[in-house]
């Protein structure tokens, strides 16, 4: 019984020291990338009055934000910021120091999608009473949404990945029809097979999104380099903490396809590495730990 005894505290000292040496690794926060949605291509053949496009790509960017995985810029309003920009820019409104033009934040990761599918099939009588769009009637309905996900590291202009993802969604007895000219969003819309069927959707193409993002390392940039001091656009809001350490890349050449125009990438150079010791919101500073030189412009990596 002792010996049981000893035994148990022995696995115990070990378990608690394989916990103390392997919980900053286990404990370490993943850091948020910085996301952008852009807007839709419509592919469905869908000839309706519900924009696609805005539709799909503002559900998706919500269903982003909810997750609570990402830094999400607004990009579906951009043609309003740059506005915004231009008309502080022409001295016409008090000066502000949050529409300065070319200070757009910029994003690690673009997420573009095309619709393929989008539709929506009824059988039965399909008679009853319609209002504000939304009809209710005896017959069966069902809807169909299919979008490509192409996920793309705008430092590389490389496409990470392209997925297809779908939502199905079945309404027996009574239905609940859409017209063409209900807007996306609505809580009418949201309880019709289609509105479900684009849910479903959404909601795998942000699994999708998590699963990929989540072997792509952080990247960020330096804001700019003053006395002895590194500052960087990574803060709290992207999970960091004072004492993370980043290294330093020297951006170079980008590669051009010849034939095609695409973009491969770009060279980049390891010039060293800073720790942060002091973390705002949206941005950092940071102590050189090693190499120097750093310009503004420069990236950072995890």
């Amino acid at each position: 019984m002792v010996l049981g005894l000893k035994r148990s505290g022995f696995l115990i000292l070990i378990l608690a020291l394989g916990i103390v040496l392997v919980s900053p690794n286990l404990l370490a926060l993943e850091l948020k990338k910085t996301v952008a949605v852009s807007n839709f291509e419509n592919r469905s053949g869908w000839r309706g009055e519900i924009k696609l496009g805005d539709g799909m790509a503002s559900q998706l960017t919500d269903a982003l934000i909810q997750s609570g995985k990402f830094v999400v810029l607004e990009r579906q309003t951009l043609d309003d910021v740059v506005a915004e920009q231009d008309l502080a820019a022409s001295g016409w409104t008090r000066e502000s120091k949050t529409a300065e033009t070319g200070k757009l934040v910029p994003a690690q990761i673009l997420i573009k999608g095309t619709v393929t599918e989008f539709e929506e099939r009824s059988s039965g009588s399909g008679t009853g009473i319609s209002y504000g769009g939304i009809s209710l009637g005896s017959s069966k309905s069902s809807a169909h949404v299919a979008v490509i996900i192409r996920i793309i590291d705008t430092t590389s202009g490389q496409v990470l990945d392209s997925a297809r993802v779908e939502g199905t969604a079945k309404a027996g007895g009574l239905s609940i029809g859409v017209s063409r000219d209900v807007s996306f969003g609505t809580s009418g819309f949201k309880k019709t097979p289609l509105g479900e069927a684009v849910q479903i959707a959404i909601d795998k193409a942000v699994v999708q999104i998590a699963d990929k993002l989540a072997d792509v390392p952080f990247s960020g940039k330096i804001i700019k380099v003053e006395d002895g001091l590194v500052y960087a656009n990574v803060g709290t809001r992207n999970g960091a903490s004072v004492g993370d350490s980043f290294t330093v890349y020297a951006p170079g050449e980008e590669l051009i396809d010849p034939d095609t125009g695409e973009l491969l990438g770009s060279q980049k150079t390891k010039v060293g590495s800073i720790k942060l010791t002091s973390v705002e919101e949206k941005f950092s500073k940071a102590s050189i730990e090693m190499g120097g030189g750093f310009e503004k412009g420069y990236i950072i990596t995890d």
